[in-house]
């Protein structure tokens, strides 16, 4: 089915207790010069949820859940995990695969989108750890998959059952991370978020209106990101007379503290001070269709060799 000797996922990390969090924002913002009140301020999101991101424990299911999916195929591949920002660090990862023997992997990273933080980045943390490690394997990106049924078909399911909780002319609002406006195939991300919610809505509500907002931005004022908000559409939507609202975090693979923080404690409580009717979509997570989709894309390539397309058109310049 494959030339290669094992799977990588990879994903961003997040802290597993309270004396993680500021050493976790720390990895994150390195080089930013954040202030360290802003940090502080930060951590206090985490600190309402114990000081733990749910990330690391989903990545750890997804794991077994990939698992589970290649022994139920009869693949025969290894799975390995690692993160950006913290343990199991990418580079120990590598480490540990170099060590194995494997000599050459394939990639899943949790993240659907083509642009730079969604995509580029990764390929960038592959060239910079195998920079570092002697004998590191190659690693090759999988394709990104915002438009496959196992990352759509998840979502398509939870929208419909947060509609169903909610009044009659509930409205599918949709989220992503914002990025800063002048960040590298800005273009290709909201594209493929443009259409990976317009096929949910499709499959959960055919016909009716929908909305794609952005979240989490954390860049000064004087920068502009992608827009609207999606505290500030809850408010335009009460003045438009919406008074119910489903929340589909289209941009996340699974919870982290970007979706329990930002949509369930903040867009939450906006709704409920604005008298609208709030419910939040679940996110993939380790849904076996999701699960499904390392072992689908790798079946694709053994099909079409030479045909690795993670990486956004023209892109070295611009994100090295």
């Amino acid at each position: 089915m494959t030339s290669y000797d094992a799977l990588l996922l990879m994903s961003f990390g997040g802290p597993e207790g309270p004396d993680d969090v500021i050493p976790f924002l720390e990895n994150v913002t390195r080089g930013r010069n954040i202030p360290r009140e802003r940090l502080e301020g930060v951590a206090e999101h985490y600190h309402l949820f114990g000081g733990v991101s749910p990330i690391n424990r989903l990545c750890r299911e997804l794991k077994a859940a990939i698992e589970a999916d290649f022994a139920a195929h009869g693949v025969d591949l290894p799975v390995y995990w690692g993160n950006r920002h913290w343990t199991p660090y990418l580079a120990d990862t590598v480490r540990r695969m170099a060590a194995d023997g494997v000599r050459r992997a394939a990639a899943f990273v949790t993240s659907a989108y083509r642009g730079y933080s969604t995509n580029d980045q990764y390929l960038e943390d592959f060239a910079r750890v195998r920079a570092e490690v002697p004998g590191a394997p190659e690693i090759d990106k999988l394709p990104v998959y915002s438009d496959r049924p196992g990352f759509l078909e998840p979502f398509a399911d939870a929208a419909g059952e947060a509609l169903a909780g909610l009044p009659e002319g509930a409205r599918l609002v949709f989220t992503a991370h914002s990025v800063p406006l002048s960040q590298p195939h800005r273009d290709l991300y909201v594209a493929d978020l443009e259409a990976a919610a317009r096929a949910v809505a499709g499959r959960a509500a055919p016909g009716a209106p929908w909305d794609l907002v952005y979240q989490s931005r954390s860049g000064p004022p004087s920068q502009p990101w992608l827009e609207p908000d999606v505290v500030d559409h809850l408010e335009k939507l009460h003045g438009e007379g919406v008074r119910a609202v489903a929340a589909v975090p289209i941009g996340f693979v699974s919870d982290h503290m970007e979706v329990k923080y930002d949509l369930d404690v903040e867009a939450a409580g906006r709704a409920a001070e604005l008298g609208i009717a709030f419910a939040r979509a679940a996110t993939p997570g380790a849904d076996p269709r999701f699960a499904a989709l390392p072992r689908e894309l790798l079946a694709e390539l053994a099909e079409r060799p030479g045909t690795i397309s993670g990486t956004a058109p023209d892109t070295t310049e611009e994100s090295g």
